[in-house]
């Protein structure tokens, strides 16, 4: 093989390295909020949105659903946050959240990511180990009855619909039911809609760019100047729900 052959063969290696490289980078964790996507996969997405539309009815079948509303009361730093669940708008979402609440899984977790003027983001299970702290962000629920993570679809109503639309991101945001207005509650998830599990964010501020592509299902009612002071590292002491958990409905 010729000297020029072997450059060739150099150049052509690296190229295949860097890309390979560049795309394990956009692969996004449980903490990110954003996602990344590529019309090239049009094709792909349009295919698989109507077998991810049936799994996700026979997901929410077997999830905890909240018929009506609810309120939940965080307590952080020693004062109480009052939190109003949408289960009209939501139904699996907020039974989902409202579910783990009462069984006590978001006491004593961690705000792993707090963003000033962006969100306070918090409710990885594994924040109750310390060793888990370079972790945090990456976990979710795991049902003890399964033994699996508790994996619930992305949930969006949309104005003028009696049924929320599943699985599908990048849905127009001006006709979303539930934006994203300050001091909102929503689920965090991957680049994967049907990924959301036990993280949650509340919104420091509006943030019209994120409607469409994650599901909000809650609203702060009292307390917000508590969540504006929340920093990273602050804990919720205890999680309950105060109204409305005759609404939640368990398979």
């Amino acid at each position: 093989m010729t000297q020029k052959s072997n450059v060739w063969l150099i150049k052509i290696f690296s190229l295949l390295l860097i890309s390979s490289l560049v795309l394990g980078g956009c692969t996004t964790s449980a903490t990110d909020i954003s996602q990344s996507s590529s019309s090239s996969d049009n094709l792909t997405t349009n295919q698989s949105q109507v077998a991810n539309a049936e799994n996700s009815n026979k997901m929410s079948n077997n999830l905890p659903q909240l018929e009506g509303m609810a309120k939940v009361e965080l307590q952080v730093n020693g004062s109480p946050i009052l939190i109003e669940i949408n289960g009209t708008d939501a139904p699996t979402t907020a039974g989902n959240f409202v579910d783990l609440i009462n069984q006590g899984v978001y006491d004593g977790l961690v705000f792993h990511r707090v963003i000033p003027g962006f969100v306070a983001q918090g409710g990885d299970p594994q924040g109750k180990d310390p060793q888990f702290s370079g972790q945090l962000g990456t976990g979710g629920f795991t049902d003890p009855e399964t033994g699996m993570e508790r994996r619930i679809p992305l949930e969006i109503k949309l104005d003028g619909d009696d049924q929320p639309t599943y699985s599908k991101a990048k849905l127009p945001g001006s006709a979303v039911v539930l934006k994203h207005d300050r001091g909102v509650i929503a689920m965090a998830r991957s680049a994967m809609p049907d990924s959301a599990s036990s993280q949650f964010y509340i919104a420091l501020e509006d943030l019209p760019s994120l409607d469409g592509d994650y599901a909000v299902f809650g609203q702060v009612v009292e307390g917000m100047d508590i969540v504006d002071k929340i920093k990273q590292g602050d804990r919720i002491t205890t999680a309950k729900v105060v109204e409305g958990l005759e609404n939640l409905k368990k398979q």
